[in-house]
């Protein structure tokens, strides 16, 4: 049984018998989109844990994409009637459209145990553990075996716009040169299940030997890495000349 986005208001807070619960099936995934508080922020979703895995993507209150203004958002790519939905419940409606991309993509969408949102966009709870990550949505009962009685609270980051699916990485980079800069590292990860765009790792003071820790919610799966490619920027002209390079990158995906 899965829960998309189930109802805060008349619900939360309730007895078992009145809304949903892990006890109505065997199984019940539940994704929370809209979990931010009734009053004053109009928030349609529970954010309570109610089932044997409870997906908050994006920290379960904000989703990406749905911030635009209500021009952009009413003249929506898939009409008027859609944009005007979107406009007046995003958050609450991405947990379906979240659901129909996971059956497009059965490896994305991983949700990584954790305390909270917070916690998550720390190293703490990464990579996936031994027994593996599930995944959001249709593909969620493949973890059934794997679940304990408790409340598992799952985080993950998603797209702004379909296709939703991002894959995590932490990225490490050391770097070389002679003297600190002023200025930001980009990387772009090569791999042979495809590439991804520019990601920023660091912005601010560049260090050499120091090493510089981030997050890329890639949107692809790039499989095997193949190649990284490191681009460096001091934002004005510098009469010294500073060169910066790369002594080592190292990549990890989260799934395994």
């Amino acid at each position: 049984l899965s829960g998309l986005d189930p109802a805060q208001p008349y619900f939360q807070g309730t007895p078992i018998t009145v809304r949903l619960d892990k006890s109505d099936a065997e199984f019940v995934d539940v994704i929370h989109t809209d979990s931010a508080p009734t009053i004053p922020y109009l928030g349609f979703g529970m954010s309570t844990a109610v089932g044997h895995l409870d997906f908050y993507p994006n920290g379960g209150k904000q989703m990406p994409g749905c911030e635009k203004n209500p021009v952009s958002q009413i003249v929506d790519i898939d009409g008027i009637w859609e944009g005007t939905r979107d406009f007046v419940a995003c958050n609450h409606l991405r947990s379906y459209k979240y659901y129909s991309d996971s059956i497009i993509y059965p490896d994305g969408f991983l949700g990584y145990a954790c305390a909270s949102y917070d916690v998550f966009e720390t190293e703490n709870c990464f990579p996936c553990p031994r027994e593996g990550c599930p995944n959001m949505g249709h593909f969620a009962d493949k973890f059934k075996g794997k679940i304990n009685n408790n409340f598992m609270k799952l985080y993950l980051n998603t797209g702004e716009a379909k296709d939703f699916a991002l894959w995590r990485y932490k990225v490490t980079v050391t770097l070389s040169g002679k003297s600190k800069v002023k200025g930001y590292v980009n990387l772009a990860l090569y791999g042979s299940g495809g590439n991804t765009r520019q990601h920023q790792i660091v912005k601010g003071t560049l260090q050499p030997d120091n090493a510089y820790t981030s997050f890329i919610d890639a949107e692809v799966n790039i499989g095997t890495v193949t190649k990284v490619k490191f681009l460096w920027n001091n934002n004005w002209l510098n009469p010294t000349f500073p060169e910066l390079g790369a002594a080592t990158i190292t990549v990890q995906s989260g799934e395994n």
